[in-house]
């Protein structure tokens, strides 16, 4: 019987091996499948882009029609605006959103607050914009920086809602409890004990907002739309990169068709940038956690 029995084990921890080895090789290949066409994608943008990157490309106007050579100066800046814009205002909403949810997330007002972030994550960025265009670019009869930032950071803040408040999530109760066991605040718990305890996770989560509103597009034509000189000032049409690069990509000029990709890889670039910044981050908060 011991002799059966021992049989039958090794039997059963074998195909147990074999499943094991099996679901690994699936797991393999679906990760292989899902990182194969990103890398066709980087290989092909740096192929079309990096013969058009230059030091002009950096520091120049764009070209007029005909002529070659010009840059995209007036893009980068423009864009650095718009997101700073967008950025100034989403993170104190999405922060101060998140640590709501997280500490005071019950009742009627809590639910319907959260109910409209998942909402707003998952609107168009495009009605977005439609929105904003109605709402203030038809009221002041122009486009502008402040348009364009606005609607930038609707799309952001209920991003950096969501992030924060799963973080904060993270944070054990009993380090609140002993927080408030000294007689301290709740309010000042959660400011320099729970919330100050998070602050390179939550710094995650607004890298990762930056990076989401960085390459939008549709939501600035309606809004900043752009032109081919240096910003001015905020009240007036504001140049982006994303924008330069879709009005490039549709012209029917080949020189502009190879700015089009420099600049994509510029944007995406900078969004790999913001990425990897925020994958750091984490990874040394939850090394510093252990």
């Amino acid at each position: 019987m011991k002799g059966i029995h021992s049989s039958f084990m090794l039997e059963l921890s074998a195909g147990r091996k074999v499943r094991n080895c099996a679901a690994q090789i699936l797991i393999s290949l679906a990760a292989l499948l899902a990182i194969v066409p990103l890398v066709f994608v980087f290989v092909h943008v740096i192929k079309s882009g990096m013969p058009a990157l230059n030091l002009a490309f950096f520091t120049s106007l764009p070209s007029p029609v005909g002529q070659s050579g010009g840059g995209m100066a007036n893009s980068l800046i423009g864009s650095l605006i718009l997101v700073v814009f967008g950025t100034v205002i989403g993170i104190p909403i999405g922060v101060f959103g998140g640590v709501f949810l997280s500490e005071y997330g019950k009742g009627k007002i809590a639910f319907f607050m959260r109910f409209s972030v998942d909402l707003l994550t998952s609107v168009p960025s495009i009605v977005v914009g439609l929105y904003i265009y109605s709402m203030v670019v038809v009221p002041t009869k122009t486009f502008s920086a402040y348009a364009g930032g606005l609607a930038l950071s609707i799309l952001m803040f209920p991003f950096v809602v969501k992030t924060t408040e799963e973080v904060l999530r993270l944070i054990p109760q009993h380090i609140r409890e002993a927080g408030l066991a000294l007689g301290i605040p709740r309010w000042r718990v959660i400011v320099s004990i729970v919330l100050k305890g998070a602050i390179p996770s939550v710094t995650t989560g607004i890298l990762l907002g930056i990076a989401r509103i960085a390459g939008e597009t549709a939501p600035l034509l309606f809004t900043a739309f752009g032109n081919r000189f240096w910003p001015h000032g905020l009240n007036e049409p504001m140049p982006s990169l994303p924008v330069q690069i879709y009005s490039y990509a549709i012209s029917p000029f080949e020189e502009w068709h190879k700015q089009a990709w420099a600049g994509a890889l510029l944007l995406m670039s900078m969004v790999f940038l913001f990425n990897l910044v925020a994958r750091l981050l984490l990874f040394r908060d939850k090394s510093g956690h252990n």
